[in-house]
């Protein structure tokens, strides 16, 4: 079914047209697809952006089911990964830089979860129960990569995952900067603007 209300998160006509490209085929040798895939799609950032379970989805979207399965298994596949990719560099272009960078910065953040699925724990300084997410961005922000763990993973444990992962899939990154908690493991602080343009060969 597709949908018949506009919502605020729905996608917009130029958006999906730089989307649809990157949505999976549907399998040959499967039957043939039958969902209307932008409405798909607009499923799952109602339910994303809305904050809410997949259940909780309008009767006026695809079923919650089929909204979920299509989403845990464009997760396995990578497909999320190749459309982030694909929309940074997009991004990177138009604002005057080289689509891949050469410098990326890693960074965390603690969020408070309740009890339910998925990783969980405590971090003792923010005082907080949840996940903590380990990302590294570019010098636009953008995100590179982000791994999820229990909130009481410390940042220096994170960083040689991020770090090795950049080093096989973009190893056009020749300079990692951290925050102060990355510090210790070796990684300088992000540069000032004035610094950064002294940088040689620096593309953010």
């Amino acid at each position: 079914m597709g949908s018949s209300t506009a919502y605020p998160t729905d996608l917009t006509d130029a958006e999906w047209e730089i989307l649809v490209p990157l949505i999976p085929p549907a399998q040959p040798s499967g039957r043939p697809r039958r969902q209307n895939m932008r409405a798909v799609v607009n499923a799952m950032l109602y339910v994303l952006r809305g904050g809410i379970s997949w259940r909780m989805l309008p009767h006026d979207l695809p079923k919650w089911k089929t909204v979920y399965d299509y989403f845990w298994r464009w997760r396995r596949a990578g497909t999320w990964e190749e459309i982030n990719g694909h929309w940074r560099e997009r991004v990177r272009t138009a604002a005057g830089r080289t689509a891949q960078p050469s410098a990326a910065i890693l960074d965390s953040q603690s969020v408070k979860t309740m009890q339910g699925g998925g990783p969980r724990g405590y971090e003792g300084g923010k005082k907080l129960s949840g996940r903590k997410r380990h990302l590294l961005v570019d010098t636009l922000g953008l995100v590179l990569k982000a791994f999820v763990h229990e909130a009481d993973v410390r940042d220096p444990e994170a960083a040689p995952a991020l770090l090795a992962w950049a080093s096989q899939s973009l190893p056009s990154v020749r300079h990692f900067w951290g925050d102060r908690a990355q510090q210790p493991f070796g990684l300088p602080p992000r540069p000032t603007k004035s610094q950064a343009q002294q940088v040689p060969g620096l593309n953010g």
